[in-house]
C-alpha cells in the first residue's frame, strides 16, 4: 500500500483501509464507497499506462459531470500524468485547439464526441468493461510530475493555464479545511460543473480528506437541487451568485432544505450587501464568500459574521496567503489606496504552461497578479474595485464599474447589472450599463437612482436592458461583447 506522499491519489489507499465502506461518490442510483473508489482509480490508471501515457504527459478529461469524470481525475494523477480540464460543452474545434496547445497525449471523451481520432479515447461501455477487469496494480510512477493545468474560465483567444503541482493543489485543500468548513465528516453536494475550477477543486479535496461527494449536475431546477440536499443530508455546498439569485426568487418552501446545510460557499462574482443578508436569513445562516482565482487559489474569505460588519468587503486573506496592493510600478501602496492586487503562497502557481509572454505579465517577483483592482483597510479587509482591464477612464478620471454595478443592483427593479466603457468623442470613454430587469424597464428611474448615490460623472449615460447575459463556465458575465453590441445598435 502506498504511503501519503506527493501524489494526491495516495490518500485514497488509506481511506480504502480506514473507511472502506463509507460512501465516497454518490450520483443518482450510483453509490461508490472508498474501497471501490481506490480500486477503480488504480484500474483506470493502469489502463492509461497500457495506452502509452507516461509520467508528466498531459491527459485531457472532457466528460460530463458523472462519477467517471471524478474517478478519472484521480486516475490520471495516480498514473503520474497531468489533468487537462476540457469542457465537454465546447465545440469540437475548441477542444482540439486546447488539446493541441497543451500537447495532450490522450483526451477522455464521451462516446459521441470523438473530435480528434487517434487522440480521443471514449469512456464508453468498452472502456468501462476494460476498467472493470483490469488488475488494480499497486506500484505506480513516483514523484510530483504535476497534477492539473488550471485553465481560466473561458477559451476565447489564446488558451492559458498554469501547471499546478500536487503539492500546490494539496495546499489549496488545507485552505478549504482551515477557512471554508470542509472536512472528513462533511457531505458535499457538487452543484457546479466538474470542469469549473471550484467544482473540481472542492470535489477532489473532499475525497482527499475522506468526505462524501454528491454529484448534482446542472442544469436543474431549484427544487431539484433542494430535494437532493435533503435526500443526502448534505452539510456543505458551493454555489455561484447566479444560482443563489434564482434560489432567492424561489418560493420559501422550495428553499427550506438549504437551511439544513452547515455551510454555504459562494464565489465567482460579488454579491450586494442586501443579497448577502437575504442569503443568510433565507437560505443558510453560515454563508461564506470566497474570493479566488484558478491560477492562484483562494485569496480572501468573508464569514457570515463579518459580512454584517464589512458589507462591501470580500474578507481577509485565507490561510497561508500574503496579499498586497501595488501601483503600476509594483510598489506597495498605503492602506486605503486603490491599486493592483497581488498575492503569493504555497497555493500559487509560478507561471502559465507554455506561455512565457503571459507569464511575465501575470507572475512577477513570486506574486500572481489576478488582474483585479482593490484596496485594503486598516484591519486588513480587502475591497474590490473591479478588473483592471474593465476600468473606465472618463475625461482622465478613473471609474470602477463594480461600484456602479453594486449601486444598480440595490434597485428593486434590477436583478443583475454589468457596466462597461464605450468610446466617447468628448470624454474618451463614457459609462454604459446593461441591466437584467426584475420588472418594468425604466432607464430614467435607474439614472435617478444612480444620481442620488454616485458622483455625476459615474452615472451611466447609456442603459440597455437584456433578457439574459452571456456567461462563461464559471457563471461570470462575459463583458467583452457588451460594448460592441451597444455600438452596433
Amino acid at each position: 500500500m502506498a504511503t501519503p506522499g506527493p501524489n494526491i491519489a495516495d490518500q485514497l489507499s488509506l481511506h480504502a483501509v480506514q473507511r472502506p465502506t463509507k460512501p465516497a461518490i454518490i450520483h443518482r442510483d450510483t453509490d461508490i464507497d472508498y474501497r471501490q473508489l481506490d480500486r477503480m482509480v488504480r484500474q483506470r490508471a493502469a489502463l492509461l499506462l497500457e495506452m502509452g501515457v507516461r509520467p508528466g504527459e498531459v491527459v485531457g478529461v472532457a466528460l460530463k459531470d458523472t462519477p467517471e469524470h471524478l474517478i478519472l481525475l484521480y486516475a490520471v494523477a495516480r498514473a503520474g500524468a497531468v489533468v487537462l480540464p476540457v469542457d465537454c460543452r465546447w465545440t469540437g474545434e475548441e477542444k482540439r485547439r486546447v488539446a493541441e496547445h497543451f500537447g495532450a497525449r490522450r483526451v477522455m471523451v464521451e462516446p459521441d464526441d470523438l473530435f480528434a481520432p487517434g487522440l480521443c479515447v471514449a469512456a464508453d461501455a468498452s472502456w468501462l468493461a476494460q476498467a472493470k477487469h483490469a488488475p488494480a496494480r499497486e506500484e505506480f510512477p513516483g514523484g510530483d510530475h504535476g497534477f492539473c493545468l488550471s485553465l481560466s474560465s473561458g477559451t476565447t483567444g489564446r488558451p492559458k493555464g498554469p501547471l499546478l503541482s500536487h503539492a500546490q493543489f494539496m495546499s489549496r485543500f488545507f485552505t478549504h479545511y482551515a477557512d471554508l468548513g470542509f472536512g472528513s465528516r462533511e457531505v458535499y453536494v457538487n452543484a457546479t460543473p466538474l470542469y469549473f475550477g471550484g467544482g473540481r477543486a472542492f470535489s477532489v479535496s473532499s475525497l482527499y480528506v475522506g468526505a462524501t461527494v454528491v454529484l448534482c449536475a446542472p442544469p436543474y431546477k431549484v427544487e431539484e437541487l433542494a430535494a437532493e440536499i435533503e435526500r443526502r443530508a448534505a452539510t456543505i455546498t458551493f454555489l455561484v451568485p447566479t444560482l443563489l439569485r434564482r434560489i432567492l426568487q424561489a418560493e420559501p418552501a422550495a428553499r427550506a432544505p438549504f437551511r439544513r446545510l452547515r455551510t454555504l460557499i459562494a464565489s465567482g462574482s460579488p454579491l450586494t450587501a442586501e443579497e448577502r443578508g437575504r442569503i443568510r436569513d433565507e437560505i443558510c445562516p453560515d454563508f461564506i464568500e470566497y474570493y479566488s482565482s484558478t491560477e492562484g487559489g483562494g485569496v480572501t474569505v468573508l464569514s457570515a459574521q463579518e459580512q454584517a460588519a464589512y458589507p462591501a468587503s470580500v474578507g481577509r486573506p485565507v490561510f497561508g496567503v500574503r496579499l498586497e496592493i501595488v501601483d503600476e510600478h509594483d510598489r506597495p501602496l498605503p492602506r486605503g489606496e486603490v491599486g493592483r492586487i497581488r498575492y503569493d503562497g504555497a497555493t500559487v502557481a509560478r507561471g502559465f504552461y507554455r506561455d512565457d509572454d503571459a507569464s511575465r505579465e501575470a507572475f512577477r517577483d513570486g506574486f500572481f497578479y489576478p488582474g483585479d483592482l482593490g484596496y485594503l483597510n486598516e484591519e486588513g479587509y480587502l475591497f474590490l474595485c473591479g478588473r483592471a482591464k474593465d476600468m473606465i477612464i472618463r475625461g482622465g478620471v478613473n471609474i470602477y464599474p463594480l461600484e456602479i454595478e453594486s449601486v444598480l443592483m440595490t434597485h428593486p427593479g434590477v436583478l443583475e447589472a454589468a457596466v462597461v466603457g464605450v468610446p466617447s468623442t468628448e470624454f474618451g470613454e463614457e459609462v454604459a450599463a446593461f441591466v437584467l430587469p426584475r420588472g418594468a424597464q425604466d432607464a430614467a428611474a435607474l439614472a435617478a437612482w444612480c444620481r442620488e448615490r454616485l458622483a455625476p460623472y459615474k452615472v451611466p449615460k447609456h442603459f440597455r436592458f437584456v433578457s439574459d447575459f452571456e456567461r462563461n463556465s464559471a457563471g461570470k458575465i462575459v463583458k467583452g461583447n457588451l460594448a460592441a453590441s451597444l455600438s452596433a445598435a
